[in-house]
């Protein structure tokens, strides 16, 4: 039997290339990443063998912000939200993304976004 608990990324900020405008091309900005995934748990595995690893989720992240320039958050937020449904224990994901440096007078926008596994 599997036991269900929610792994979760809080408030990773990562510099990286995103947005359709002129100006976004080929200059960094500032990226707030929040990711939720509920996942199964093998009570009889001991160790990392039974559970889905925040490390290599994180690394995940980082990898696909770092291929080069993203037009649109909902294209990133979709690469991230394929990579962690690769994850076999993963049942489903919430990406939430968000650019931090785009208006003065708001602290951030972005898309949320969500997937369960088809079954």
């Amino acid at each position: 039997m599997s036991d269900s608990y929610r792994i979760f990324i809080r408030d990773l900020v990562l510099a990286m290339e995103i947005g359709i405008h002129p100006h976004e091309k080929g200059r960094k900005q500032r990226v707030r990443i929040n990711l939720v995934a509920e996942t199964l748990r093998d009570p009889d595995e001991e160790g990392i063998h039974g559970v889905v690893s925040y490390e290599d989720l994180l690394d995940g992240v980082k990898e696909i912000a770092g291929r080069g320039h993203i037009d649109l958050v909902e294209i990133f937020a979709d690469r991230i939200i394929d990579m962690v449904l690769e994850y076999r224990r993963v049942l489903d994901v919430n990406v939430r993304i968000e650019k931090l440096d785009v208006f003065g007078d708001a602290e951030s926008v972005g898309v949320e976004m969500s997937r369960a596994r088809v079954v």
